[in-house]
């Protein structure tokens, strides 16, 4: 088992390595350099500059190149000349009157001239001292392996939202969780037992019903009837008040919603497990039902309901976003409507690598559990 264990766990490594260049490419090289959209329409070259640099814009994507020790004084001296020729370059090309031209980008350009001239007049030395690997790409990796994200849009700190909205959404989620799972399996039991009777078929009917309904349909019900109608619930979460008072509504509104779905699913599976002959046995020894049920008939199923059950609880730490979007609760869910919204790549990027860990890692959980139910699977 243990060497197993740390089989897995370094098949994870490319895995998690995989996910970062993943990321990288969706949220950098896709999305760009946004230093423009940080300091606003009306900011100058110089507050632009200052921003690129403090969110590492100013690096190379993966290798680039950096002024050598000493040639300071070289480029100085060279700048000024050196930008006009770009300008006019621009404008010849463009046919413009005007055209700018930025110290940041006739630097970078220069020293891709220098670069590219060592190589062909063979100066090793001169070429090997420019390249550099402090890059963009290396920090997405530092801030993924050390967990400091850096800074949202807003300029607060990722580490500080996530860390915030964890509670929020594991006081919403957790609930709705043991509840699908509990009341899903009981009455998949049951009706497994019941199968072919008229229960059985109103509740696959309502289970078909429940999985053809939206989910935004429940909560859009949920808040009118619930909590505008009846004024049982608050419409919205009021930090002012107890948080269970905001939870309950949305987490049995998450309940009904998943159970035509889960309900099947193991419904599923115990009506595989209840035409084994060990059943009919168990029967005609005179076992109660219930005994026969929940220790024979469940023991013997847990196998799909852990890979299910432990799957599901990545997306427990995220919470759920519709739910905690039209409730107003301020957790993960809320957290990535909010960044999509203001278009935060920072802060999607750190969520969508924080899932991936979790979701490689409870894939591994679930394939230990695998021996824990049932002592008869074993691991090479």
């Amino acid at each position: 088992m243990t060497a197993y264990i740390i089989r897995r766990l370094l098949y994870m490594i490319p895995v998690v390595i995989g996910v970062l260049l993943v990321t990288f490419c969706l949220f950098t090289l896709v999305g760009g350099d946004i230093s423009q959209q940080i300091a606003g329409k009306n900011a100058d070259a110089e507050t632009i500059a200052e921003i690129r640099h403090e969110y590492g814009f100013d690096k190379p994507l993966f290798a680039g190149y950096k002024l050598p020790e000493g040639d300071e004084q070289l480029w100085e001296s060279e700048k000024e000349a050196f930008i006009q020729n770009l300008k006019a370059e621009a404008i010849e090309k463009s046919g413009s009157e005007e055209v700018s031209v930025t110290e940041y980008d006739a630097k970078k350009k220069w020293l891709s001239q220098r670069f590219w001239k060592g190589i062909k007049q063979g100066k090793l030395k001169q070429v090997l001292s420019m390249l550099t690997f402090d890059s963009q790409f290396l920090d997405h990796f530092k801030k993924a392996f050390t967990f400091n994200f850096g800074r949202a849009l807003d300029r607060e700190k990722i580490g500080e939202k996530i860390a915030r909205g964890v509670g929020p959404s594991l006081a919403l989620t957790v609930p709705m969780f043991i509840g699908t799972v509990v009341i899903s399996i009981s009455f998949a039991l049951i009706v497994a037992f019941l199968r072919g009777t008229v229960w059985d078929h109103t509740i696959v009917i309502l289970c078909v019903a429940g999985m053809s309904i939206p989910y935004l349909s429940f909560i859009i019900f949920g808040q009118y009837y619930f909590a505008y109608k009846l004024d049982w619930f608050p419409i919205f979460y009021d930090p002012s008040r107890p948080m269970y008072l905001s939870i309950v509504l949305p987490a049995l509104i998450g309940i009904v919603a998943g159970l035509g779905t889960n309900l099947r699913f193991y419904r599923t599976i115990m009506l595989d497990e209840i035409r084994n002959d060990y059943v009919r046995t168990a029967f005609a020894k005179g076992l109660a039902t219930p005994k026969v049920l929940f220790k024979h008939v469940l023991k013997n199923a847990m196998i799909p309901i852990v890979t299910n059950v432990v799957l599901s609880i990545p997306y427990l730490i995220l919470g759920s976003l519709l739910l905690e979007r039209f409730f107003g609760i301020p957790g993960l869910g809320y957290l990535m409507i909010e960044a999509i919204n203001a278009r935060d790549f920072f802060v999607l990027n750190a969520m969508t690598f924080i899932m991936a860990l979790l979701i490689a890692f409870f894939t591994l959980v679930t394939d230990i559990c695998y021996a824990w139910v049932d002592p008869r699977v074993k691991f090479d």
